[in-house]
């Protein structure tokens, strides 16, 4: 018998199946290739296209002013007050330039800066910015005024619709008002958020000392504005404050060069604003003033000189022990603030979204004058020389502190022993698959006897805990860790510790995959101490492994207050009125009530149909909601707020009257 594998016959591969996208469908069809992503960050970056034109305009010296409106529809208007785009006839090209620019991929004027033609330094270099913008646009009208004419374009989903529109302008002001909405047909989201366009243009702000960028934002009816004098300089004073190490430093200079023996000489100028602080560090790079992300070639540069650099002064001043290791970068970025903005007229960005750089003579360039510059500065300013590099060099023995730290707790915390053996009163259950244990963590020994005795041991795990744990608040991290009763509980969660500060970044071994459990389950008495056990083993819960929290794996396990017995029928009440719902149901009959015991008290059927039983229990699941009402709660209660904790017995000390007076 026949059998027919493929319903449905493959079509050849041949000469006809080759297709070339052209026009509008060469970005509408593959945002991501122009944009970096069909996503919302690519339709931010398309913004980012068309305000680079303003700025390059603005750099130049035409116009010190952009605006930029972000409307409730999610369309974008930016304004400039430059020379206006050139839209009008091109003897050369024999078409019209609104084609060029707005029609045409790889069309611009921004090809010949070496030359001194038109830009001299341009966040543009393709041709592409505004032509992909305008393709990937549901809409895009332009009003362009210059050579005594106003001109108008209206372009729908990457087509012109009435060709140029002209009319005689008599006014001064020259310039370019571009106004699109993104195309939900090409992204998948065009709501850009309001941080992304505070974001970047601060930091266009920063880096084009002296222009005035308006943020005119319709949805919420506010408008921002942002202006920096002296551009990077200002920025890195305002980061360093009155309290840094060092005097800020602004650093200047224009240098010619190629990447390669065979290719041509262009120019580099360098810009850079530099301090020290033990209270901040950050290090930021752009170049033709767009951010890179990634670094690249500036980031090479003052990695390796300023290591070199304060490397050779240690050495030179006999600050290193003998035998010591030399310092890293991360030691020194630890306390640096240092602003890059370089320009250069031919560039090789990563890609078109210009997130890094990768020109040799760029990076070779900025290394010597990094070098050179800070042998000037320490030379000048021993003292401040001096007190820099004992910064980098504390910097570096505490992180090979917290380096040793973490590799002994590692050693301790290590998930390749046999927990059994090392955990005292630690009670496991027969499974070993983490995604259907549940362990429980229960107050004293006799409270883990009657768990033990109520749990089914095929997936329920039993972990006591002695008394009440350290308050992981307020302890450092060696106390913490020298505590046996928290490194027991870390070794029988087995996913380690997340440990958060910047003192303490290199201590994490926290994995979520080593988990050894599906569900974290603190169960205590209801009473005051009991409360107070199930909040301390929360508080080390959150400080040191978090992610716990954030995954949904912790809960609480609800015990009875009250044990009403009707005839032959048992109740359990979790709170005040569910004994009073309880008590008018039976109210005609004869019943007893009696405060529930303890947990090492109870009985095991009481204990497995109230607390352990998957079907008759009830559990509440810890979320990471309102995580910073969480922290300022645990700072009141737990922290070092004293005056906080007194305002607030003060305010809710009668909420807990009653529950003092039941215990």
């Amino acid at each position: 018998m026949d059998t027919n594998i493929n319903s449905t016959e493959k079509k050849e591969y041949g000469n006809d199946n080759i297709v070339a996208l052209k026009g509008a469908d060469r970005v509408r069809k593959r945002p991501a290739v122009i944009f970096g992503s069909d996503g919302i960050e690519g339709c931010c970056h398309s913004v980012f296209e068309i305000l680079s034109n303003s700025i390059d305009e603005a750099r130049e010296g035409y116009g010190n002013k952009i605006i930029i409106t972000r409307f409730v529809d999610g369309s974008v208007q930016i304004e400039d007050f430059g020379r206006g785009i050139p839209v009008d006839y091109n003897n050369n090209e024999q078409r019209y330039n609104w084609e060029l620019v707005f029609c045409e991929m790889y069309a611009g004027g921004k090809y010949n800066n070496d030359g001194g033609e038109i830009y001299e330094y341009s966040l543009g270099l393709n041709g592409l910015g505004l032509c992909a913008t305008q393709y990937a646009s549901e809409y895009m009208d332009a009003e362009i005024h210059r050579d005594g004419t106003k001109f108008t374009l209206h372009f729908e989903h990457g087509e012109n619709i009435g060709g140029l529109q002209k009319e005689p302008y008599n006014g001064r002001q020259t310039g370019s008002r571009i106004k699109w909405k993104p195309d939900m047909e090409v992204f998948t989201d065009i709501n850009i958020p309001l941080e992304y366009y505070q974001d970047t243009i601060r930091r266009q702000a920063i880096v084009n000392a002296g222009v005035l960028f308006v943020l005119d934002d319709k949805v919420s009816g506010e408008k921002f504005e942002y202006y920096y004098r002296d551009g990077i300089a200002d920025h890195v004073r305002d980061l360093a404050g009155d309290d840094a190490m060092s005097q800020v430093q602004f650093w200047q200079c224009e240098r010619r060069g190629r990447d390669r023996e065979d290719k041509p000489d262009y120019n580099v100028k360098i810009n850079a604003a530099v301090a020290f602080s033990n209270r901040i560090c950050v290090s930021e790079y752009y170049h033709n003033s767009s951010w890179l992300e990634y670094g690249g070639a500036p980031q090479k540069a003052v990695r390796s000189a300023f290591v070199s650099m304060i490397d050779a002064r240690l050495r030179q001043t006999g600050k290193y022990n003998k035998n010591e290791s030399k310092i890293t970068f991360q030691d020194v970025e630890d306390c640096l603030i240092i602003i890059v903005s370089s320009f250069s007229n031919q560039t090789s960005y990563e890609n078109q979204t210009k997130k890094s750089i990768t020109n040799k003579f760029i990076q070779e360039a900025m290394t010597e004058f990094f070098r050179h510059q800070l042998e000037i500065w320490f030379i000048e300013n021993p003292l401040e020389a001096d007190k820099i590099c004992a910064q980098v060099l504390l910097n570096k023995q505490s992180r090979e502190q917290s380096e040793k730290q973490r590799l002994n707790l590692k050693k301790t915390l290590s998930s390749n022993m046999d927990i059994t053996s090392r955990v005292n009163k630690f009670i496991d259950c027969r499974s070993k698959d983490p995604s259907e244990r549940e362990l429980y963590i229960v107050e004293g020994d006799s409270a883990a006897g009657s768990c033990k005795n109520a749990r089914d041991p095929a997936f329920q795990g039993i972990m006591p805990v002695r008394g009440k744990i350290l308050n992981c608040l307020k302890a450092d991290y060696n106390k913490i860790f020298k505590s046996d009763i928290i490194t027991d509980l870390i070794k029988v969660l087995g996913c380690g510790v997340d440990v958060k500060g910047h003192q303490n970044k290199n201590l994490s071994t926290f994995d979520i995959n080593q988990l050894r459990w599906s569900k974290v389950i603190i169960c205590t008495d209801a009473d005051v101490d009991g409360f107070q056990i199930r909040t301390l083993i929360l508080t080390m819960i959150y400080r040191l492994m978090p992610k716990l929290i954030d995954k949904g794996k912790v809960y609480i396990a609800e015990s009875p207050l009250y044990e009403i017995t009707c005839g032959n029928d048992t109740y359990f009440a979790y709170t005040e009125q569910e004994k009073s719902e309880i008590l008018d149901k039976i109210s005609k009959k004869k019943f007893t009530i009696q405060r529930s015991k303890g947990l090492g008290e109870n009985d095991a059927d009481m204990m497995s149909f109230t607390t352990m039983a998957p079907a008759t229990r009830r559990l509440i699941k810890v979320m990471p909601t309102d995580i910073e009402q969480t922290e300022q709660m645990f700072d009141v209660l737990l922290g070092d707020n004293l005056s906080g904790r007194k305002e607030y017995i003060a305010e809710h000390g009668s909420e807990f009257i009653e529950l003092a007076d039941i215990q």
